[in-house]
């Protein structure tokens, strides 16, 4: 017969970590100032990745005005082309950053993978670039990180399209 207290320590170690209304998995990748994690809606279970940020780490680099104004940008922004911001929280640590999944992988990793797009390739990401680059340029926001590592690639039954993130 197991331990009993081995077999719980188990369960909680398997058991997702809940924040607010989402329970975080795995993490998808990590930046300066924190981690993406996938995430699952308790409420809807619908998938998506949390931008977790250290409150620390942003006040340490002076860059909360930055972080304020890019979360407001991300919320303005409503496009095929761009990942949509589902929600916003905070806690006395960590700012949460909800965001549609895009599960498709980085655009440089299909590069790599596959060699040189062909022309209709590029022609057909370059053009999804541009739609999402002109909604943000219409809004009166310019991106200021274009390459391939983070524009993401949605994938969907039919199709393989473009994310700006």
């Amino acid at each position: 017969m197991a331990n009993p207290a081995a077999a719980a320590a188990a369960a909680a170690a398997k058991a997702p970590k809940t924040v607010g209304k989402y329970e975080l998995y795995h993490t998808l990748g990590e930046g300066s100032f924190g981690k993406v994690k996938y995430a699952i809606c308790t409420e809807t279970k619908e998938a998506c990745a949390i931008k977790i940020l250290d409150k620390e780490q942003i006040q340490k680099n002076n860059m909360g005005q930055q972080i304020k104004k890019e979360i407001s940008i991300m919320k303005l922004i409503s496009h095929t082309n761009v990942v949509c911001v589902k929600d916003v929280f905070a806690t006395s640590t960590k700012i949460f950053i909800v965001l549609e999944l895009v599960d498709g992988g980085e655009l440089f990793d299909k590069i790599q993978q596959q060699g040189r797009l062909t022309e209709e390739q590029a022609r057909y990401y370059v053009r999804q670039l541009c739609e999402g680059l002109e909604h943000c340029h219409s809004r009166g926001v310019c991106h200021r990180d274009l390459k391939p590592e983070v524009r993401l690639l949605f994938v969907c039954v039919f199709c393989c399209c473009l994310r700006l993130t």
